[in-house]
């Protein structure tokens, strides 16, 4: 191990969350283990295509822009099979529509957890979670599956929003809960990965007529608190909603569940539920979609639609959480920012990549990639990987000038984040899922 990647991983350490998970579940939740995007895999190939160190790559039927999530030699992942509406059809259930987007309309939606075999690329399983007849529209560039789902102990917890979420044992297959009772109207479809944390599951509903989160039992899917909003907004419904991922951190010795929401960052007790603090963005930000991450005693957040800015939140040795600085220049509306040391790197979602130091916000620098950009970037090996929705994954050597290693090319778009575990890089596209590795 070089110096430094032996300083890399100090670093990984010192900042990771305090997330427990079992041993086996290798990449168990949305952006890895820590949920910031950083993986402990090594030996990862540089380059690979559709010809090129692909040790196998499964089709896949169902939708979804889930990420994929991997406990011992099962990888899982969330799909919907959607029973698209007739032409008249969607004209009349579009026809009190406000949003003004373009709208995917199904009269009936299956939802459904995909398992392939690690080794094999095979898939082992298709099991049907859930049904609902006439969901809510999804925006065209969304999915109905796309929250990530979080595995462990041979638990998989699925979420579609609105339209309900289950508990799978993994093993006999059987629908061990669900919960269909927490209702929004999203207008764009479902977005928010929950979070699971001892024996509490977390999730977000910020529609545009609600806004709360909710912490469910783990074990049997009931309501344990739900905790309203309470940050004034803008009177507009739509600007009101957003897609964001919570993140617990430690703040002062106590565990917090950092949450995103539209213009404002909520904290909250983790078994209460109870509102901790909150601090408006000062400005007007909607549709949060990146998730957070931490470290430097700072949250680093996206503002997400309208002007999105990036905030680092300082928390640490002040009295209360405030700004410290923030970065305004071709700011990720869906990608997640990723902090690698003393710099915090962003994939714009129009192609552009920026590298600022964490601690300043000062930009080291900036560089087009090309293409457009929904998937969160991965660090990995000492490497970034930035994944285009065109199917390009840019890979960078991280530092404080740029310095591109490699441009691999897939079929297919690539809408989730990538998993590394082990000497492999785990990609799904919308047509099909691979296993990259050195053949």
């Amino acid at each position: 191990m070089n110096n430094l990647l032996a300083r890399l991983v100090l670093l990984l350490a010192a900042f990771a969350p305090s997330l427990a998970f079992a041993d086996d579940a290798a990449w168990p939740q949305f952006r890895g283990p820590d949920g910031q995007g950083r993986a402990e895999a090594t030996n990862l190939p540089l380059t690979w295509s559709e010809t090129e160190n692909v040790v196998w790559k499964t089709p896949l039927e169902a939708q979804g822009w889930s990420s994929p999530v991997i406990e011992g030699n099962e990888i899982w992942m969330t799909a919907a099979t959607p029973i698209l509406a007739t032409e008249e059809e969607k004209k009349q259930r579009l026809a009190s529509n406000t949003g003004n987007q373009p709208l995917l309309v199904a009269k009936e939606l299956r939802m459904r957890a995909v398992c392939v075999d690690r080794t094999t690329g095979k898939i082992l399983h298709d099991a049907p979670l859930m049904t609902q007849g006439e969901p809510d529209p999804v925006h065209t560039l969304n999915s109905f599956a796309s929250p990530t789902p979080v595995i462990e102990n041979g638990r998989l917890y699925c979420h579609f929003g609105t339209n309900g979420t289950a508990c799978l044992d993994t093993q006999s297959l059987e629908v061990v809960w669900t919960n269909r009772e927490l209702q929004i109207n999203h207008e764009n479809g479902p977005g928010s990965s929950p979070v699971l944390h001892g024996d509490l599951l977390y999730i977000h509903f910020d529609g545009s007529d609600q806004q709360y989160v909710v912490a469910l039992d783990k074990r049997t899917g009931e309501v344990v608190w739900k905790t309203d909003r309470s940050g004034k907004m803008d009177e507009n419904p739509q600007l009101k909603k957003a897609y964001g991922t919570p993140l617990v951190v430690a703040i002062d010795g106590q565990e917090q569940l950092i949450s995103p929401g539209s213009d404002w960052l909520y904290s909250y007790d983790l078994k209460s539920g109870r509102e901790l603090w909150k601090l408006n963005y000062g400005v007007l930000g909607f549709s949060i979609v990146p998730r957070p991450v931490t470290g430097h005693g700072m949250i680093y957040m996206c503002t997400s639609f309208m002007k999105s800015e990036l905030l680092a939140v300082q928390y640490a040795d002040v009295a209360e959480p405030k700004i410290a600085w923030r970065f305004n220049r071709q700011a990720p509306q869906q990608p997640s920012p990723l902090l690698v040391g003393d710099e915090l790197y962003l994939a714009g979602d129009r192609g552009v990549a920026t590298c600022l130091d964490a601690k300043t916000g000062e930009v080291l620098w900036s560089q087009r990639l090309g293409g457009n950009y929904s998937a969160s970037p991965l660090f990995a090996d000492g490497k970034i990987y930035f994944s285009s929705r065109e199917g390009v994954t840019t890979v960078i050597q991280p530092g404080r000038t740029y310095q591109e290693l490699a441009v691999n090319k897939l079929d297919g778009q690539i809408m989730a984040s990538l998993a590394a575990v082990d000497q492999a890089l785990y990609i799904r596209t919308d047509k099909a899922l691979y296993r990259i590795e050195k053949k």
